[in-house]
């Protein structure tokens, strides 16, 4: 399906009217399995929203295993997903997801990776709801070490758990 951009405005009204709209807008970097997902659907003010909502909903994200279908896909996806990114930190949103090509997060979440494993094989055995499965953990370690290097290069902020990172955010 060909997608081109347009006015994403009552896209962005839907996102404003069930989260809340910051002065500043935040966003968040962790790999798939690292509680993101969790954490949004159990926070109790809805500060956070969970990135693949807000790029499915402008398409940005296909409705499709996406991450599974080689590089050129994946690099195509993230840069359409950083243009959405920018923009909702713009409206002053708060997003954390997994999907970053040139737009530099306001923080990077790596739990240890025996956690990490943990969670992805806990969320594949029960109630999966998208995200990295077991067969793709090499990915899921290639991400991490992408995530490392940008934070590095960059002077990102990286922390062990979701709620640190929040933690912090919310304190600058």
């Amino acid at each position: 399906m060909f997608q081109i951009f347009c006015d994403g405005e009552d896209v962005l009204k839907k996102f404003r009217e069930k989260y809340v709209t910051h002065t500043k807008g935040f966003f968040i970097l962790a790999p798939s399995g690292s509680g993101k997902t969790y954490f949004v659907k159990n926070q109790a003010k809805q500060d956070w929203i969970d990135g693949d909502e807000i790029w499915m909903a402008t398409n940005a994200h296909p409705q499709t295993n996406w991450w599974t279908e080689g590089i050129d896909v994946i690099n195509e996806v993230e840069q359409k997903s950083d243009i959405i990114t920018k923009q909702a930190k713009e409206a002053g949103l708060w997003i954390m997801g997994a999907s970053c090509y040139w737009l530099m997060p306001d923080a990077i979440v790596l739990p240890d990776w025996s956690i990490n494993k943990k969670y992805i094989k806990y969320r594949e055995a029960n109630n999966y709801d998208g995200g990295a499965k077991s067969d793709a953990l090499d990915q899921v370690k290639n991400h991490r070490k992408y995530m490392q290097k940008i934070a590095r290069k960059n002077k990102i902020p990286i922390f062990k758990s979701i709620g640190e990172a929040v933690d912090y955010l919310k304190n600058i």
